[in-house]
């Protein structure tokens, strides 16, 4: 199952009217999703808006979240930064408050290269030797790709785990199964390649979609590692428009407008991110009415 399950749901970071972290609802609803589908967290990823969150309503939110769902799911902090001396900081403070691991992202804008890539993941890990570390490669995002040499090498550190390999390029995430041991755990950073994902030796999922169908996606997965893949793949067909039109513009402009129609009380994005078109919206809905999510 993975050393943070199958399904890890990627939060979304509720505001209120006024633009502050609305906390209550953020353990509302991480408690909801616990009993729900999710086995793990990430908090404050890029589904959680952390390039407009503070380090102080970070470290906030991690606590909340921990305290909500004990027991019941694991917390991976996203305490990733483009300064190498930020993240670290962030991850030596996040370890201390017992939190299971730590995602890290690839460093945005700067664009090291992948000998800097390597110091940087590097000197992270050894900064917080006992703290379980998932790589974070998003190059759509960051402007530079994790190349999967330089994730082999920091498969060798003890405390580097995992990756959330959101490339897209299912060739990478082959050349990376290819080149790590067995015990290095692959997760899709996107819902609709799950599945191809778990054809190839993947774990599992940080998901945006779980936020809405978590109990399917974890059905889906268990299906495929019981040998049952035509259930697995009927599954992610039935999935699939939802997995796409969650994606229609931005993430996660979309996932908080669908939990809004559901009731849920996330609020707006912060900007320089806005509210989704009428258009857009409409092609949710219609996603969303058929899989019966809308009441």
């Amino acid at each position: 199952m993975g050393k943070f399950g199958r399904v890890i749901t990627a939060l979304v970071t509720p505001y209120k009217e006024d633009g502050s972290v609305n906390y209550a609802v953020a353990e509302q609803l991480a408690g909801h999703l616990a009993e729900n589908g999710t086995d793990a967290f990430v908090i404050c990823g890029t589904t959680g808006e952390s390039p407009t969150l503070k380090w102080e309503e970070e470290f906030e939110l991690f606590q909340v979240v921990q305290k909500a769902v004990a027991g019941k799911a694991k917390i991976i902090a996203g305490t990733g930064a483009n300064s190498t001396k930020d993240a670290i900081a962030a991850t030596q403070k996040a370890a201390t408050l017992g939190i299971d691991a730590s995602l890290q992202v690839v460093p945005y804008y700067n664009k090291p290269p992948q000998e800097g890539l390597y110091q940087h993941f590097q000197a992270i890990a050894k900064s917080a030797p006992d703290l379980p570390i998932m790589l974070y490669n998003i190059p759509g995002r960051t402007g530079q790709n994790l190349a999967p040499e330089t994730v082999a090498r920091l498969a060798q550190i003890p405390n580097i785990v995992a990756i959330k390999e959101a490339s897209g390029s299912m060739d990478q995430a082959s050349q990376i199964r290819h080149l790590t041991p067995p015990e290095f755990e692959i997760y899709s950073g996107d819902d609709s390649l799950t599945l191809p994902l778990l054809a190839i030796g993947g774990t599992g999922i940080v998901s945006v979609a779980s936020h809405l169908v978590g109990n399917q996606i974890q059905q889906m997965v268990k299906a495929f590692e019981a040998g049952k893949t035509a259930e697995a793949l009927k599954i992610h067909l039935e999935l699939f428009p939802l997995f796409k039109a969650l994606f229609i513009t931005t993430n996660p402009i979309l996932v908080k407008t669908a939990l809004k129609l559901k009731g849920w009380d996330v609020g707006s994005v912060r900007p320089p991110l806005c509210e989704p078109s009428n258009e857009e919206i409409q092609k949710l809905k219609t996603a969303l009415e058929k899989l019966s999510l809308l009441s």
